[in-house]
């Protein structure tokens, strides 16, 4: 009966994974909700739902070593992609845009929008507080940092510092961070844990719903970008997650549940956020949105089959 109730669990999700893309596309394509949809519905995942799942699983998460690999993951893994982009760069002739473009998505996991999603569909609610890890401390400061870095050298060549400290200090989870540690000896009232549980429910089905409404299958300009896009899903999908499970498993010897989370994490889509920042800063947004677009659904195939090769370890 156990076994049972967890496939039933799992397919539940797995469902709701595939519902929740169609309906966003299928809004998209109908028009029946405003091209600003999916602003609005990150606006509230942001500002609501990816707080509240902080706040409740985080909180009294005991913190030790192990706990930093994932949070080290998104930083090596940008700047391992940061390095094998240039490198293709120089070797192909291409633009400082394109490679630009490529490090922004390539380089960086969607570890919220769709990695929240898929770690419950394959290991449960228990993985949120590691995928958590991978995605504040670990992506979103890297955007904030590294990327917004890179995205300034690509296009203007300039670094602006007060950017990057404006974009942590107005992003509200970041404070959710910060309080559920400060607070993990102290005991939440049923009415605020009721509360949180109420409101991250809304992040798989909301985050899931605007990355579906988001999602650009039209191909025209894959013939344009067919090298770049190569090279930038290869190195997403496969090459990237392969370099992080030989450098924690086959160097420090790191082993666990934690761990394979941790390599999942880095197998995911390419990161939306990062699309638009090369949007923003004019980096090659026709291949920035081509990462995602195709990025997006090839990673529903790719991510479990990565769950199942390190199963174990």
């Amino acid at each position: 009966m156990g076994s049972r109730l967890a496939y039933a669990w799992v397919m539940s999700n797995l469902i709701l994974v595939i519902v929740c893309l169609l309906a966003g596309v299928l809004l998209r394509t109908s028009r029946r909700l405003p091209a600003t949809t999916p602003a609005a519905l990150n606006g509230f995942v942001i500002h609501l739902s990816l707080p509240a799942a902080t706040l409740l699983y985080l909180h009294g998460l005991k913190f030790d070593m192990n706990m930093l690999l994932p949070v080290f993951m998104a930083w090596i893994l940008f700047i391992l992609g940061a390095l094998f982009f240039r490198v293709a760069g120089k070797a192909l002739g291409w633009s400082i845009g394109t490679v630009g473009a490529l490090i922004l998505t390539g380089a960086m996991s969607n570890t919220s929008f769709v990695g929240f999603p898929l770690l419950l569909v394959l290991y449960g609610p228990e993985a949120l507080k590691v995928g958590i890890l991978t995605d504040q401390p670990g992506s979103f400061l890297v955007l904030s940092t590294l990327g917004l870095l890179t995205a300034s050298l690509c296009s203007s060549g300039e670094f602006l510092p007060k950017e990057m400290l404006r974009r942590i200090l107005n992003f509200p989870p970041f404070y959710a961070l910060v309080a559920a540690f400060l607070l993990s000896s102290t005991q939440y009232p049923p009415v605020v844990t009721e509360l949180l549980e109420k409101l991250s429910a809304t992040l798989v089905p909301l985050s899931l719903l605007s990355v579906g409404f988001q999602l650009d299958f039209r191909l025209k300009n894959l013939s344009r970008y067919s090298t770049e896009l190569m090279f930038g899903l290869a190195y997403k999908l496969l090459l990237g997650p392969l370099l992080i499970a030989l450098f924690f498993v086959g160097l420090l010897g790191a082993h666990g549940q934690t761990i394979e989370i941790t390599i999942v994490q880095a197998a995911m889509a390419p990161m939306i956020t990062g699309a638009i920042v090369a949007n923003e800063y004019e980096l090659e947004p026709g291949l920035a949105h081509l990462m995602i677009g195709i990025g997006i659904p090839l990673s529903l195939l790719t991510v479990p089959l990565w769950a199942v090769m390190i199963r174990g370890i």
